[in-house]
């Protein structure tokens, strides 16, 4: 049987949010929901998504 993972955490540590792999921002061969959280929160800024806290 093979499963496909269409879905997963975003891989920022803070970040609660589950992204789909195809509409993700790559980076280092991750997946991540914002820009801001594929940039390490450099600016400070949060995911801005709803019900998400995470922030640099």
């Amino acid at each position: 049987m093979m499963v496909e993972i269409t879905q997963q955490k975003c891989a920022c540590a803070d970040c609660v949010c589950i992204v789909n792999i195809n509409d993700a921002i790559k980076k280092d061969d991750r997946n991540y929901c914002s820009q801001a959280c594929a940039e390490g929160h450099s600016s400070g800024a949060g995911c801005d998504h709803a019900g998400c806290a995470c922030h640099g």
